[in-house]
């Protein structure tokens, strides 16, 4: 006989299940169309282009999941069986479908193997489901939260693949067709009933029992977090796609852009965000998962489809209040430093986010820390955020020979952009010492601008405070195309990453005429280059074991990760220990995201403090760094966390000075 499969075997009536089948399709569309509702509210702001290599990203990253293995493979081969087992099933659940309504095709062979697969499909999905149990409530994984949702949806699916086993065991118990081996798991299980009469009688209970519970299982997709299954393969998509900048005059009302809003339907809650946190690792009462949570709910209470019914939207504000573990004053603690976005699965942009909100917060005039408010009142005024007066500008270079291309405009020379910090800040100045002696040593045409240098705008970016970011822009772009500038070199990650990553969209907005197009690096890279063609070199041994910490502007925003160790290793006589966190993994020194700029936050130890006992765990003599806010922040953390008497703190230049002896 060959084999085959009677659909609907002794189920009455069938129209039951229909209707019940659209009562489902109508409640998950209506679900999906209030989060697409919330997501249209940005989409007349910016488009989306076709890419078929973030398709390819998609499938890669998105369907196989190889990115949740990143830093947890324990992780990644649950949510892996998880996945494949409920799409399998799904898949199989469809061509049972297409078998009973548009041309049969199981049976034979095919119908053997699809049996047979389905039933794996089946152990692999209860496998993922117990294993993911296991670890919230057995191991309790500090990262994992234990909600009443943790727990339904898991046991919920996990009733829906026990209870489609019990059918399976039921029919075979009652038809006993000679192939039913291939169906393992439920031939095992029809032999729970004594005979086909018990059987038959138990099969149309479970098949309803499993019928209500997947339908149920599908409507709730959209009102829960599984709607990660639809939105995360959207976020990954957008992950890639070029920004689209919207000039203050002309933004709307809302606070989100719609790829923020899908950011936030595609997040999963799965902590990977809190665990690699400075601030939350500091003690501090900020996670980008409360964040993200906080402004879901924000979005939905103020777009979803429903609100025009008075009640309703009512008791979505009460439910945000009720649920709020997370209020707006708290998006001053995130630095910005994008660890979350380097462990998130699903590329939910946190720090983007973090902006967006700040940018509101400053429209509206509220909960903008006080010290803060005066450093971008002085960017406004004095073109730097550390001092009222313009004139202390250059007086770092005092004693230092270096030609002002606002002077002796040559579009020849490099000009090196020293920064608002690197100038103004008197430990910092000796990093623009250090790199105009290494300049000089190398015999390196450079200039700099002087008294008129601008600030490039980076505190009032990470502010959110946009309409004196695109101020300080263009007081930037217009000094360098008066003077001529081509190439520029900076002592800040910020300023870099600024100027590399932040301008090039704005210049779109400007006329064709007024754009300013230039070549910049960080110092680290001309140090690199200057080594490679054979500039420096290192004749002395220096005797040190150094540690080196990674800015996140210049690492994790940018990828440069190499150039400063290539620079270091370089050194004859100096030993590199890398610190347990580094290059991508590195921690944040607490100076981003404008925190630099505020009153000091609660958390104990500080961001910085464990930092400096991770770089002593090193047993290096030096902490190495490249960014002026790190240097500060970390010199003041080697008092505070009684390390002096154990370490230094010195720039990439410094030490690259120290190995010239360049005095």
């Amino acid at each position: 006989m060959i084999p085959f499969r009677v659909s609907y075997w002794h189920i009455q009536p069938v129209w039951i299940f229909y209707l019940l089948a659209i009562a489902t399709l109508t409640v998950l569309g209506l679900g999906i169309a209030i989060h697409v509702s919330v997501w249209r509210k940005g989409i007349k702001r910016q488009s989306v282009s076709f890419s078929l290599k973030d398709i390819f990203k998609v499938i890669k990253e998105g369907i196989l999941g190889t990115r949740i293995f990143k830093g947890d493979v324990a992780a990644g081969t649950m949510h892996g069986l998880i996945i494949w087992g409920f799409l399998i099933l799904f898949v199989g659940t469809l061509a049972l479908s297409a078998d009973y309504w548009m041309f049969p095709f199981l049976h034979g062979s095919f119908y053997l193997l699809y049996s047979f697969c389905l039933e794996l499909a089946g152990l692999m999905l209860i496998t993922g489901l117990i294993w993911a149990l296991i670890r919230r409530y057995v191991q309790r994984v500090p990262r994992l939260e234990r909600r009443f949702e943790d727990l339904l949806v898991p046991v919920w699916l996990l009733a829906v693949a026990i209870s489609g086993y019990l059918a399976e065991g039921s029919r075979l118990g009652a038809q006993s067709p000679e192939w039913a081996g291939w169906s393992f798991v439920g031939y095992g299980l029809s032999h729970l009933w004594s005979g086909q009469k018990e059987a038959m009688s138990a099969y149309p209970w479970f098949w309803w029992l499993h019928a209500l519970l997947s339908m149920g299982f599908i409507a709730y997709i959209p009102f829960s977090k599984l709607f990660h299954i639809l939105a995360a393969p959207v976020s990954i998509y957008l992950e890639n796609q070029p920004l689209q900048i919207i000039p203050v005059e002309s933004r709307e009302e809302e606070v989100f852009s719609y790829r923020e809003a899908i950011f936030f339907d595609a997040c999963t809650r799965c902590g990977r965000c809190v665990e690699v946190c400075p601030s939350a690792g500091a003690g501090e009462p900020f996670t980008p998962r409360d964040f993200i949570a906080w402004a879901k709910q924000g979005l939905l209470t103020d777009y979803h489809l429903l609100n025009s019914v008075d009640r309703f939207k009512n008791w979505m504000e009460q439910r945000g209040t009720e649920n709020g573990q997370f209020d707006a004053s708290k998006i001053w603690h995130c630095t910005t430093c994008r660890a979350c976005l380097e462990v998130c699965p699903v590329y939910v942009a946190t720090p983007d986010a973090i902006r967006s909100a700040r940018s509101k917060v400053v429209e509206q005039g509220t909960e903008m820390p006080d010290l803060l408010a005066r450093s971008l009142k002085n960017v406004y005024k004095y073109h730097n955020p550390w001092e009222a007066t313009k004139k202390k500008r250059a007086k770092w270079a005092s004693d230092l020979d270096i030609p002002n291309l606002t002077k002796e405009a040559d579009g020849n020379r490099l000009c090196y952009f020293v920064g608002c910090t690197t100038s103004m800040e008197l430990r910092a100045q000796a990093l623009a010492q250090s790199f105009v002696k290494i300049l000089n040593h190398a015999e390196v045409p450079f200039g700099t601008l002087g008294k008129k240098e601008p600030c490039c705008g980076d505190i009032a970016r990470r502010a959110g405070e946009d309409g004196l970011f695109e101020m300080k822009m263009e007081d930037c772009s217009d000094l360098f195309q008066s003077c001529g500038i081509q190439d520029v070199v900076t002592s800040s990650p910020h300023c870099f990453h600024t100027f590399r990553n932040e301008y090039p969209p704005y210049m779109t907005l400007r006329e064709p005429d007024e754009q300013v197009s230039f070549r910049v690096r960080h110092y680290t890279e001309v140090l690199a280059e200057l080594l490679g063609k054979g500039s420096l070199k290192f004749e002395n041994s220096l005797g040190l074991k150094v540690t080196y910490h990674d800015p996140c502007y210049l690492g994790r925003y940018n990828r440069i990760f190499d150039a400063p160790r290539e620079v270091i290793r370089a050194i004859p006589g100096v030993k590199l220990l890398e610190m347990t966190h580094h290059r991508e993994n590195s921690l944040c020194c607490g100076g981003g995201g404008d925190r630099m700029w505020q009153e000091e936050m609660d958390g104990d130890p500080k961001m910085s403090e464990i930092r400096m006992q991770e770089a002593a765990a090193t047993g290096a003599d030096v902490v190495i760094t490249a960014c002026p806010l790190c240097l500060i922040m970390l010199e003041d953390a080697l008092k505070t966390s009684g390390l002096e008497n154990k370490l230094r703190i010195m720039d990439l230049n410094e030490l690259v000075a120290m190995a010239l002896e360049l005095k």
